[in-house]
């Protein structure tokens, strides 16, 4: 069974660049076809990994890092790796990517031109214990991902019971990315801690804080799965112009 998802530019289009997404706790490769396939019909190179397991979340990140190199290196054209080279974390995939930029443990393949982080569960939050139904709620609205979740059976129930280490946390939440980072929270998330996001972005030399009105925990895959891929290809799209957004929008009062 191949290790990675793979989901390919449209053929005769020029790849804009190469998309590492790592799922969090409980998802699979799956949670993610239809944010990986959307990102790839803009051009995209995307490729979804494993989440970390527990091993790689409570002892050095270097095996993490390797593998996340390798993931990257596999993509190689004769060319070579198309960039930039950008990975997107979701819920703990987020913390151990955040912490691995920070503790500059990228290994030889290299760091990320820039990441994406969603769903960042909060320092001290966790979900409290209950139903199938009680977790679907804390992660999504939307009945199609609900089914996506419900319906794979690689999908591990009562995951976001599980502690984040305290330590990967700070990791993540303290230090310096080095990297352009777009940060993304539901306010509506019930596992995200606002204020620590806040600060988290502001303490970055090049951060993006985008906070999606009604979204729950997996933001990538909510009601509002369509902005939010937008929000993403919007974030990709800068980093060839020096983060400055091509389109500048005014609107009137509503």
């Amino acid at each position: 069974m191949t290790e990675y998802t793979d989901h390919h530019a449209p053929e005769g289009l020029r790849t804009r660049g190469t998309i590492v997404v790592v799922p969090g706790r409980g998802e699979t490769r799956a949670t993610y076809a239809r944010f990986g396939r959307r990102l790839a019909a803009d051009a995209y190179r995307v490729r979804v990994v494993d989440a970390p397991d527990s091993q790689e979340l409570t002892g050095p990140l270097s095996g993490f890092g390797a593998r996340l190199a390798g993931a990257v290196e596999d993509t190689a054209t004769p060319d070579g790796v198309v960039r930039p080279v950008v990975v997107v974390g979701a819920d703990t995939g987020a913390v151990a990517v955040a912490a691995l930029l920070g503790q500059d443990g990228s290994p030889a393949g290299g760091r990320p031109d820039a990441v994406v982080l969603a769903g960042l569960p909060g320092p001290n939050v966790a979900a409290r214990g209950g139903s199938w139904d009680d977790e679907l709620d804390v992660r999504t609205s939307c009945p199609a991902h609900r089914g996506t979740l419900t319906d794979d059976s690689g999908v591990r129930r009562g995951a976001l019971g599980t502690a984040v280490p305290e330590a990967l946390l700070t990791a993540a939440y303290d230090s310096e990315l080095g990297v352009p980072a777009l940060i993304l929270t539901g306010d509506t998330d019930p596992l995200a801690d606002s204020e620590a996001l806040v600060r988290a972005a502001k303490s970055q030399t090049r951060a993006r804080l985008s906070v999606v009105r009604g979204a729950h925990h997996d933001v990538l895959n909510d009601l509002q799965h369509r902005s939010v891929a937008a929000e993403t290809v919007t974030f990709l799209e800068t980093l060839r112009n020096d983060l400055v957004p091509l389109i500048a929008v005014e609107t009137s009062a509503w």
